[in-house]
């Protein structure tokens, strides 16, 4: 069931703000954007204004008088009736019923019968409360409390009645603390014959004490004290009795001891009376009172109130949170940490490699995927990024056999050159030491690992058909993919999958992410579809002419050697395709059928 609160009421009242005033204030009369009136009984004049739209919708003030409010404080003042009463009548004019739950037995109650007088200075009550406790007689008088012989009467009040009575003795028995509370008497909360008329906010504490200890405070807010202390379920009983009052207050404070029951009923409370408008208290001290006797200042208590942790789930942010991200993504500033470059200058603009994204990526078998995903995770070592790959198809000596080749842009680097170029990876590239089948839960531990202790931001998984799941297992390949998407988010990194695509008719087809072997919750899941073609067409072409030892037409020489294309990305506007040209030496992918090779590692370092 779902309470309306008084912000609510306010929310819906502001909705029909001109028929609120209307009905409030009839003899007013609409100004501009503002109401007119000559006082909260609806006198003509102009000394009262209502705000009608805008920002400060509903807020309105008497010029006279100085009061001030919103609608909800304006149906009070007009009507002169309670909050809780205001809020059942404009409930009733706005139409709103709430479901109402009625059990078919309800406990037999009794209101106590009391002839305890008044708490007298010089008993030993009064000497506990105010020199003990440090409570003053003002306090203890506008809490109404009682006492006799040796033994403080708290009154629970409802509707002006006492409807429960909870004794305590001054002398403790046994070293605890005596504790009596009436017997069949409706479980409420003690402070109501305390509150300010107006109250928003209530805070709940653990103790009557305390609850007058924090009225003394005089922190604005409505305080009660929970009747049989901390714990849960039946000692937090009188929610049900309470559920209505509250409904008053659109924030409440709870402010329990800090004791294991404490917070148990703390946790209660919150699923009772709702996150949305719970938040936590948290003192130095045990309880209020001992913040008093500790000396702490009214001002120290109060940063403890607007410090009070809401419940929002930490998954729940405001959208205002994210402002600087957000500016940083149109304009970048120079050392803010977004992601890398592919190797070729115009794909700069098109085709960045963020961080916090899953990139798939297929070809035909042989079409050179896994090759040029090479060349680009060495560009990504250029720029300062750390890279593991796990390579689950190739040795780890094959693996770095192409992989220096391309770094050294040499077909048959020299042994020393091979060294050097291994030194440069010394802080830079690590390999997942497997070839064959490698478990999903192994894959992400070892991930998890180099993330944390070596600081990886881009990984390298090659391919899903080895990490252990059967071809027609779509649901494991789907929980795969949502894991390596729960790590990429949560680790701030960038993956690549290689995924082989469905045998098709010929290679003359380019593949594209609809063509990809199993699950189509690999595509969807993804952040980056790419696929990679090599023109077979202009090798054989080539070979032709080769053959017959003639020139080869400067027409097909130019012809581009791959093709990389993106077909789906999901933070990005560009799709398309990237013409490249193979380097057979090097293995590299160049811009341009003129281009050179890039010597990631340079030969001079080693001579």
């Amino acid at each position: 069931m779902y309470q309306y609160s008084a912000k609510d009421i306010v929310r819906q009242l502001s909705d029909r703000v001109e028929a609120v005033v209307k009905h409030l204030l009839p003899n007013g009369k609409k100004k501009g954007h503002e109401w007119y009136a000559g006082s909260i009984h609806g006198d003509t004049g102009e000394s009262l204004k209502v705000c009608l739209s805008g920002d400060k919708i509903g807020i309105w003030a008497d010029f006279a008088t100085g009061d001030k409010g919103d609608l909800l404080n304006l149906w009070v003042t007009c009507r002169n009736v309670s909050l809780q009463e205001a809020i059942v009548e404009a409930k009733h004019w706005l139409g709103i019923h709430e479901p109402t739950f009625d059990p078919k037995i309800r406990p037999e109650r009794f209101k106590p019968q009391i002839d305890t007088p008044p708490i007298m200075p010089s008993s030993k009550a009064f000497q506990y409360l105010t020199k003990g406790r440090l409570l003053t007689p003002e306090t203890l008088s506008k809490y109404k409390i009682l006492s006799e012989k040796d033994t403080i009467l708290f009154p629970y009040y409802k509707d002006n009645q006492i409807v429960m009575a909870k004794y305590l003795a001054v002398e403790r028995q046994n070293g605890k603390k005596a504790i009596r509370v009436t017997a069949n008497c409706e479980p409420c909360l003690f402070g109501w014959q305390a509150i300010p008329s107006t109250a928003r906010v209530a805070m709940i504490v653990e103790g009557e004490i305390d609850a007058m200890t924090a009225y003394q405070y005089d922190l604005g807010v409505a305080v009660f004290s929970v009747p049989f202390g901390g714990g849960g379920k039946d000692k937090q009983r009188w929610v049900e009795n309470e559920f209505d009052r509250l409904s008053i207050f659109d924030e409440i404070l709870l402010c329990l001891d800090q004791d294991p029951e404490g917070q148990t009923a703390t946790q209660e409370l919150i699923g009772r009376l709702g996150r949305h408008r719970c938040r936590v208290v948290t003192l130095p001290h045990k309880d209020m009172n001992e913040c008093l006797q500790a000396g702490m200042s009214r001002e120290a208590v109060q940063k403890c109130l607007l410090e009070a942790q809401n419940l929002d789930p930490k998954e729940l942010k405001q959208a205002a949170d994210y402002v600087d991200k957000v500016i940083d993504g149109f304009y970048p500033s120079d050392n803010s940490v977004w992601g890398y470059y592919f190797p070729w200058a115009k794909t700069n603009e098109s085709l960045p490699m963020r961080f916090n994204e899953l990139s798939m990526w297929t070809g035909i078998n042989g079409h050179g995927k896994s090759q040029l995903l090479g060349n680009v995770v060495l560009d990504v070592m250029r720029q300062g990024g750390r890279v593991c790959i796990a390579s689950l198809e190739l040795t780890p000596k094959k693996l770095l056999m192409r992989l220096t080749r391309q770094a050294g842009a040499l077909r048959q680097p020299t042994p020393e050159y091979i060294k050097a170029i291994h030194q440069w990876y010394q802080d830079r590239l690590w390999v997942f030491d497997i070839v064959g089948t490698a478990k999903t839960k192994s894959i992400l531990e070892v991930f998890l690992y180099a993330r944390q202790r070596y600081g990886i931001d881009v990984f390298v998984i090659d391919s899903l058909m080895k990490c252990g799941l059967n071809e027609d297992d779509y649901n494991a390949q789907k929980l795969f993919v949502e894991q390596l998407c729960d790590f990429k988010n949560e680790h701030n990194c960038h993956i690549h999958l290689v995924v082989h695509p469905r045998k098709g008719n010929d290679e003359a087809q380019i593949p594209g992410k609809m063509d990809i072997k199993g699950s189509g919750a690999i595509t969807d899941l993804t952040d980056n579809c790419f696929f990679v073609f090599r023109n077979k067409a202009k090798e054989l072409e080539i070979q032709k002419f080769t053959y017959k030892k003639e020139p080869i037409p400067t027409s097909l020489a130019d012809q581009y050697d791959c093709l990389l294309g993106c077909e789906k990305q999901r933070n990005g506007d560009w799709e398309g395709r990237v013409a490249l040209w193979f380097d057979l030496d090097s293995y590299q992918y160049l811009e341009h059928s003129h281009g050179k090779p890039y010597q990631y590692v340079p030969y001079s370092i080693c001579k």
